[in-house]
């Protein structure tokens, strides 16, 4: 089998500037560096991470100068797209080398053709909004990106989730009329995954003949609470990524990591076989 293409995903760093803790408890900026720290020395190295939005956490241009900081210690590549906490103009003054970003006029929409494995970002910022849309002429973009190449395994990234998550607080804030998105997705079966950041967990359902999976965030997690009107509460759980790797012959399977480091590897076996 040939060596797979990795893909590391990562979500919602929510970097605040001068050292200031997100919601008075999260310091994200340590955070993020562990994030780094591990994706850096993962074996095999990912080819390339996906930051699935929320870079910051007001979309101040002090926040994004402090994100930048921050990242120029990882050795990969990376792409990102915008969350419900970006701000789309201060988000590409700071990331001005990505010229990926500057693809559409209005939105920050973007593909890239450069590997194994298509790679398709989409921006549902709402401004001054926790939802995210995807509006006519957006999804008439998707479309048109997704007709040029049938052939080419696809993933599709957006920060708001399209599916119901059971969590009810979160699930007032998805992607609005992810029907219309869906059924874009469901025409084009090269889309491998559709991926989404926002609901700081990992999840997964079937969506638009495919899976959508949502990463957890690289410090804080949402409650896991399936309650109806459950409060809007977050937990310090363990942070996570996720690792999506591509062959021809299996398609995409993805693995998800956690950042902190925890005993081991152990082996299960020594020279009389099986440990007892």
């Amino acid at each position: 089998m040939d060596k797979p293409f990795l893909i590391a995903q990562i979500t919602d760093p929510h970097i605040k500037a001068g050292g200031k803790l997100s919601y008075r408890q999260v310091d994200t900026a340590r955070a993020l560096t562990q994030a780094i720290d591990t994706l850096n020395a993962l074996t095999p190295r990912p080819d390339l991470v996906l930051i699935s939005g929320d870079l910051v956490d007001f979309g101040h241009p002090e926040e994004y100068a402090t994100f930048m900081r921050l990242m120029a210690a990882l050795t990969l590549p990376f792409y990102v797209i915008p969350g419900n906490h970006d701000h789309r103009d201060n988000l590409r003054a700071a990331l001005e080398s990505h010229r990926y970003l500057f693809q559409h006029p209005e939105y920050l929409h973007w593909v890239v053709d450069d590997y194994p494995i298509r790679l398709i970002g989409l921006d549902t910022l709402v401004t001054g909004k926790p939802h995210g849309e995807l509006d006519a002429a957006s999804l008439a973009w998707l479309e048109a990106t997704l007709i040029r190449r049938p052939d080419t395994p696809t993933l599709v990234m957006l920060h708001h989730h399209p599916f119901v998550s059971g969590i009810d607080h979160m699930d007032r804030q998805p992607l609005l009329d992810a029907g219309a998105f869906e059924a874009v997705i469901a025409r084009h079966p090269q889309v491998e995954r559709v991926l989404c950041g926002h609901l700081h967990r990992s999840l997964q359902a079937r969506f638009g003949g495919t899976l959508a999976l949502s990463c957890p965030g690289v410090s804080h997690q949402v409650s896991l609470d399936l309650s109806m009107d459950g409060p809007a509460h977050f937990q310090l759980e363990p942070p996570g990524y996720l690792l999506h790797a591509y062959t021809p012959q299996s398609g995409l399977i993805t693995h998800q990591g956690f950042i902190e480091c925890y005993p081991g590897p152990y082996p299960f076996f020594d020279a009389n076989g099986l440990i007892d």
